[in-house]
C-alpha cells in the first residue's frame, strides 16, 4: 500500500500553452505520465482533446491544448502532483477531481 492510505480514482485535466506544437503536447503528456508514476500514481487512461478556444482569456491567452489523464493515487501523491503542476510553465491551468467509485 502507498504512503497516504487508500488508492482512489482521479481525473486530471490540463490546458497546455497554445504555442506548443501538437506533437510537443503529446511529449509533455508522456512526461506527465512519468511524473505521475514517480509520485506513486497509476495511470489508467488518457485522452488528448486538442486545441480549443477558451470561453474567456486566461493569462492573456484565448486557446490551449486540453488533455485528460485518469489515474489512481493516494491523497499524499495527489498533493505532490498538484504542487508539481502548479510550477509548470507549459501548463496554463490544471484541475484534479476525485471520481466516485
Amino acid at each position: 500500500m502507498s504512503r497516504g492510505g487508500q488508492m482512489r480514482d482521479y481525473e486530471l485535466m490540463t490546458i497546455h500553452r497554445p504555442e506548443l506544437a501538437e506533437n510537443d503536447v503529446e511529449s509533455k503528456v508522456g512526461e506527465l505520465e512519468s511524473a505521475l508514476a514517480s509520485a506513486g500514481c497509476s495511470v489508467t487512461g488518457k485522452d488528448l482533446w486538442g486545441k480549443r478556444r477558451f470561453a474567456y482569456e486566461i493569462d492573456h491567452l484565448s486557446e490551449g491544448y486540453y488533455t485528460v489523464v485518469n489515474f489512481q493515487a493516494d491523497s499524499d501523491s495527489v498533493n505532490t502532483v498538484d504542487r508539481m503542476l502548479s510550477l509548470s510553465d507549459e501548463i496554463v491551468r490544471h484541475k484534479i477531481v476525485g471520481k466516485d467509485n
